[in-house]
């Protein structure tokens, strides 16, 4: 099987008004497994800060690139704005140096995404990962999404990534939008949760002349991103057992040992997709504990996994060696 690689260098970055004329100072490359970590809570709801330091002593044991802490997994729509700057601040104690923090900085407003982006900044992100604002959705088309992500990245000091994750936001970033961004120097990429190999494949080609990275957004189909040109990842965060696996994959992609890549990308899909487009936080924090980590309760109102949709996670996992 043979699938071309598309390994560009990552976009160097610095603040200005005028960012079509900014100079580069800075590179950040994307290449690597990022797992989307969860907020481990109380049973009071409060943040978790003992098991959080915890869980990052166990992923410090795996090979990740770095970690996405407030993404979709970290339940970010649910902590308060100093909340989410703690929690990357705590991260960024215990993550070791060499480890890159991208830190989940998006809000609805353009002034909010700003101000907390400059605060994730200082609490130690290396990156900020803003989502598209989704709330007035019929309104979010490509000129708005772009003047949002200009000022925010103009004003940001440090790395700006788009996220685009339809599946909670119910909105996907216009692929012209991104043809659009990509040019700026303070954005360093994409990181599309889609799934849509078609759409991932056109938006490497069309910014292919752009020093733009993308993230394939699930462990579902890295192999295929990479297929299609793909130079970036992120892993499915369900503990040491598949997180290595995650990275092994990668690693078998960069080196284009194919065949290998494809049986354990198999092995992946089922158990990653019952998380992540099925049962969602709930799911993903029920798999942790039976990895060793501390998943826990979720913020109301998401609920626990019902005793069913316990078994049948469990079986998903297990038909596929996982446990």
């Amino acid at each position: 099987m043979h699938c071309p690689r598309v390994w560009r260098a990552v976009s160097a970055l610095s603040r200005g008004t005028a960012w079509r004329s900014q100079s580069t100072s800075t590179s950040l490359d994307l290449s690597g497994i990022y797992p989307p970590i969860a907020t481990p809570f109380m049973a009071s709801e409060d943040v978790d800060y003992r098991r959080l330091e915890e869980n990052l002593l166990k992923y410090a044991q795996v090979p990740f690139k770095g970690l996405v802490v407030q993404g979709s997994n970290g339940e970010y729509p649910f902590l308060s704005a100093e909340e989410r700057v703690e929690v990357v601040r705590a991260v960024r104690q215990s993550l070791p140096q060499n480890k890159l923090l991208m830190a989940g900085s998006g809000c609805e407003s353009t002034r909010a995404t700003v101000q907390l982006t400059e605060k994730m900044a200082s609490a130690g992100a290396d990156c900020v990962l803003v989502v598209t604002p989704c709330f007035y959705k019929g309104k979010m088309d490509s000129r708005v999404l772009i003047h949002h992500f200009t000022q925010v990245a103009d004003q940001s000091p440090v790395p700006v990534v788009l996220y685009s994750v339809p599946a909670n936001t119910g909105l996907e970033l216009p692929l012209e939008a991104v043809v659009t961004l990509a040019q700026h120097p303070n954005i360093l990429g994409l990181k599309d949760s889609g799934g849509d190999i078609t759409r991932i494949a056109l938006i490497v080609h069309r910014t292919s002349t752009q020093r733009f990275q993308v993230l394939a957004g699930s462990a579902s189909f890295l192999m295929a991103a990479y297929c299609v040109g793909e130079c970036s990842g992120r892993g499915l965060c369900l503990g040491q057992r598949p997180g290595p696996q995650v990275c092994e994959l990668h690693q078998l992609c960069v080196s284009g040992r194919w065949d290998e890549a494809k049986a354990l990308q198999q092995r992946l899909i089922e158990p990653n997709t019952a998380v992540t487009r099925g049962l969602g936080v709930p799911g993903l924090k029920a798999a942790m504990e039976w990895f060793g980590f501390h998943g826990g309760s979720c913020r109301s109102p998401l609920q626990p996994l019902t005793e069913a949709q316990t078994q049948q996670l469990r079986k998903d996992f297990s038909n596929n060696g996982w446990i």
